[in-house]
């Protein structure tokens, strides 16, 4: 896949704002309020805000801004994404060389983090220049203790100080974290989308995670029996991810195979996609159920959704 770089990036959508009671209601219809966002008991934020698909778009948009950063970084482009929006700190490993990105030894990984990061490069982009002014900047991004804490989370302490920049394999289980999270989000999130633009947009965006998951699934799969650290191979450590997210993310994830072999897509007996709320996914970001900061995020995520 390639992207033209001059491609003229989309101007904010014109959406009228909802009736509150309205949004209320459409919410009701899905057993969705408050709570699913992890907001009540907020005096501040005691009920949705009234243009409900500005901040479902913004939560987005904060989980656009952590996956960007990790693959960007890679690939040595990390200041491009500091040009937009503005923003926190995004904090790397000391040992990454910032201008040159990872030392890859397989080429067709990277390739295709080359690929990924241009395409969630390019994710930024497009929410942030459609919702224009309401845009929230980028949240403070922590990407190297974060993955020291996942690692031992995960393994039970067998694993500390892990860099998904060291090498390949370590890279593709940091993001292996994220992939599968994504999708789950845009999924769980088309319920509260009302403006029939930003729902084909989010779909598009879905679609594109639902690849790059995959991929990464596929490249993790072939390398399965391979050492990855402290003892583990490659699909114990993948399992030991996806055991943690689904512990806090709702009991919603699949490690590497089954009973039938593969698993290509995470899904439920139907063979659809998971689907999670924002609740579900701040818990796995945030590395810990109910907090409201933390992990990736550690001043949380900007907007009424975080």
């Amino acid at each position: 896949m390639s992207h033209d770089q001059n491609t003229p990036v989309p101007q904010p959508l014109d959406t009228p704002p909802l009736d509150r009671r309205a949004a209320l209601g459409t919410l009701g219809k899905f057993g969705l309020g408050v709570a699913a966002f992890g907001l009540a008991g907020s005096p501040a934020l005691a009920a949705p805000a009234k243009d409900i698909d500005a901040d479902v778009l913004n939560f987005a948009l904060n989980l656009e801004y952590l996956e960007a950063a990790f693959y960007l970084a890679a690939v040595g482009r990390i200041d491009e994404l500091r040009a937009i929006g503005g923003g926190a700190d995004i904090r790397l490993p000391e040992s990454l060389d910032r201008a040159r990105g990872m030392q890859f030894k397989d080429g067709n990984v990277q390739a295709y983090v080359r690929d990924i990061a241009e395409d969630e490069f390019q994710h930024v982009r497009f929410l942030h220049a459609a919702l224009g002014k309401a845009a929230v900047p980028r949240p403070a991004l922590d990407l190297a203790g974060a993955f020291d804490a996942a690692g031992r989370a995960a393994s039970g302490g067998k694993i500390r100080g892990f860099n998904p920049y060291a090498n390949d394999l370590f890279f593709l289980h940091g993001a292996f974290i994220f992939e599968d999270v994504g999708v789950t989000a845009y999924n769980g999130a088309a319920t509260l989308i009302t403006n029939p633009a930003y729902l084909q947009a989010a779909a598009g965006i879905l679609a594109t995670e639902a690849y790059h998951a995959g991929a990464i699934r596929t490249l993790l799969f072939q390398h399965r029996y391979e050492p990855a650290a402290a003892g583990l191979y490659v699909g114990q450590v993948v399992d030991a991810i996806s055991a943690l997210r689904g512990k806090v993310g709702g009991g919603k994830d699949a490690g590497l195979s089954n009973a039938q072999g593969a698993v290509i897509a995470p899904t439920d007996a139907h063979g659809a996609a998971y689907h999670r709320t924002p609740r579900e996914v701040l818990n796995i970001v945030y590395l810990a159920p109910g907090a409201h900061m933390g992990g990736f995020y550690p001043r949380g995520l900007n907007g009424n959704i975080r």
